[in-house]
């Protein structure tokens, strides 16, 4: 689903209501694509509290991430990956899509910065972001992976053991900190 195949129209007949319904309460296609970006976040920022507000120490951290693999059984992870996989793809002509993403993201990578600085208090805040860095990556081409080619899911077993070896390798001072990096934020 390209920009170019995004429109109204399209969205009248998947939707089943009228364009100018839709027109009404979106101005233009970016508008309404902010507004999914936004609602998909939000999604995800109710299961993730839903499911760590009984939590403490290191089951907040694995539940994240377990979260994000779709390996909690009682709290599937939303399946909208393709509609991810699009806004990205949208993202690269649109700045206001962009911008929206990676805020999104940067929050999420800095929600669990502080996470693994709390379960792992050894490691530098830098440590910390790298490894968060590193998992939304891991995370984000995991399931882009899976919606894009085709992958099957089951390769999320594979992506969250990289996620566990990282962090010991980063908790046995493997080059821990040898270059620091800025990983969250604009270029």
């Amino acid at each position: 689903m390209g920009r170019r195949r995004l429109s109204f129209g399209r969205i009248e007949e998947t939707a089943g209501i009228s364009r100018q319904l839709v027109r009404y309460y979106f101005d233009d296609a970016d508008d309404l694509l902010l507004a999914v970006c936004d609602h998909l976040a939000s999604a995800y920022r109710m299961a993730l509290i839903g499911g760590v507000e009984t939590l403490a120490g290191a089951k907040r951290l694995h539940f994240i991430f377990d979260f994000y693999f779709d390996l909690v059984a009682d709290l599937p992870k939303p399946r909208d990956d393709q509609a991810y996989d699009a806004m990205f793809a949208f993202a690269a002509g649109s700045p206001r899509i962009r911008d929206n993403l990676r805020a999104q993201y940067t929050l999420l990578g800095q929600v669990l910065q502080l996470e693994i600085k709390m379960q792992y208090p050894e490691l530098s805040l830098e440590d910390c972001a790298e490894i968060s860095y590193l998992f939304v990556c891991i995370m984000y081409g995991h399931w882009k992976m899976v919606a894009s080619l085709g992958l099957g899911e089951d390769h999320k077993l594979i992506s969250r053991r990289a996620i566990d070896r990282i962090i010991a390798s980063y908790a046995a001072g493997d080059e821990a900190g040898a270059h620091p990096i800025r990983t969250w934020g604009a270029a």
